[in-house]
């Protein structure tokens, strides 16, 4: 018997502003974000978004595109790093928005006996998800399970990770009909505890915040979206951990060269060229190729051999990411659907192929692992439409960006959005202070 994935679905923000206007206000040369980062649109939540509206949007694409029934669906997990609540589920919200929806359908609570939960590696956590959750069909064949990966990539204004952003959400349904990727159950790892990335509650003295109420204590903790980084030991880091993660793949499975059997490397894509960028010291160590110094780490990137490997297996896993931005849990499932949505539609046959998958999380951590594609998988990618539907979205201004960064504007920008949104926040009531409410707008 086999496991893996069933099928996929995804949504990405409507709004999404052009990377060439960011870089004009911030002085940065355009071609220097095009053609160096490979970025040209950045996906941006509207007011009434959040990590919970994406994962239900996803959610509910899904069940809806496959004819899933919800009660077929043993487990939720979510993996994110953009949670609402400390405590509570950022799933749990999504799951009961799709609820609500489902009500006519299926009755009241169609997820009740649904195990929910969310998973928290920096960028890696959904791929912990998918682990986890494989490893339960496994257990229980006749079960299924649907994986959520649900972010938002959001940094300080002005700051070197700004133009970085994105955010959007992967819904992946699991079980013992694989009809898109049957996923082997050898995981190459490696974790070391770092501070490439986090984010920490900061302390704040209450005498610097004007107006903060007498029972306040002294010292006040914020969290805020926007994390603490070091982007170039995090590229380190990453490369790091993802060497470390293939070197023990290699050791489980016994093969020597694994990713010259992979139709396409999927990677988590902090920025679109990413991934092309830190795979050159595996490549190297695998050919046998010096890599010690900065100029025979250029000589590696850009030798005929390379850019021929690039080009044939890691440039359509980029393209989707170049329009939407990093999406943090999400981005490496993204790459997935981006390279499996071009061979479908030109008409390449990929059944019996298979793809390995590098994804990394900050703090960090690494996963190797892969799958390979299915009899059925144009079934699967045909309900997709990722590069029509990317090109459906709204462009907004340098102004418009900013005072949502901000969080300036209450009323969408999109007034005619259909779907999830946040309908209120409770500030009132003591008892419930702080939960939020959402609605389905037809």
């Amino acid at each position: 018997m086999s496991f893996g994935i069933e099928a996929a679905s995804y949504y990405v923000p409507s709004l999404y502003l052009e990377i060439k206007d960011l870089a004009e206000v911030r002085g940065i040369e355009p071609a220097k974000l095009e053609k160096g980062l490979g970025l040209h649109k950045m996906g941006f939540p509207d007011v009434h978004e959040d990590a919970a509206t994406f994962a239900a949007e996803a959610l509910l694409r899904l069940i809806k595109d496959y004819n899933i029934n919800p009660g077929e669906v043993a487990r939720i997990y979510l993996g994110t790093e953009s949670a609402l609540d400390a405590a509570k589920p950022t799933a749990s919200y999504a799951m009961q928005m799709v609820e609500k929806v489902l009500e006519k359908e299926y009755g009241e609570r169609c997820f009740k006996n649904c195990d929910v939960v969310d998973m928290t590696f920096a960028c890696v956590g959904a791929v912990d998800a998918l682990h986890n959750s494989l490893d339960f069909v496994r257990v229980n064949p006749g079960k299924k399970a649907i994986v959520i990966a649900s972010d938002y990539a959001k940094y300080e204004l002005a700051s070197s990770g700004e133009y970085t952003q994105g955010g959007g959400a992967v819904a992946l349904l699991i079980s013992s009909q694989p009809d898109l990727l049957e996923i082997e159950n050898q995981w190459g790892v490696a974790t070391e505890s770092v501070f490439d990335f986090f984010k920490p509650r900061r302390q704040y003295l209450k005498t610097d915040l004007a107006d903060a109420p007498v029972s306040f204590p002294d010292k006040i903790e914020v969290f805020t979206d926007e994390p603490v980084f070091d982007g170039q030991y995090s590229n380190q880091c990453y490369q790091d951990r993802i060497r470390e993660a293939y070197i023990h793949y290699k050791e489980i499975t016994g093969r020597d060269k694994p990713y010259e059997d992979w139709r396409y490397l999927i990677f988590h894509l902090p920025y679109a060229f990413h991934g092309k960028r830190v795979f050159t010291e595996i490549y190297s160590l695998e050919n046998g190729l010096s890599y010690e110094t900065p100029e025979e780490q250029k000589i590696v990137a850009k030798s005929e051999d390379y850019l021929q490997f690039i080009n044939s297996k890691i440039e359509r896993t980029q393209r989707a990411s170049s329009e939407i931005g990093n999406m943090y849990t999400a981005s490496i499932f993204m790459a997935l659907l981006s390279a499996l949505q071009i061979s479908y539609n030109e008409g390449e046959d990929l059944a019996g192929k298979e793809i390995g998958f590098l994804g990394y999380g900050s703090g960090s951590k690494s996963k190797v692992f892969a799958g390979k594609i299915s009899s059925n998988w144009k079934s699967v990618v045909s309900k997709w439409d990722l590069f029509e539907n990317l090109k459906n979205r709204t462009a907004i201004s340098f102004d418009i960006y900013e005072r949502l960064h901000r969080k300036q504007l209450v009323e969408s920008v999109n007034r005619d959005h259909v779907g999830f949104g946040l309908d209120s926040i409770e500030f009132e009531n003591p008892l419930s202070k702080g939960a939020r409410y959402y609605t389905y707008k037809y």
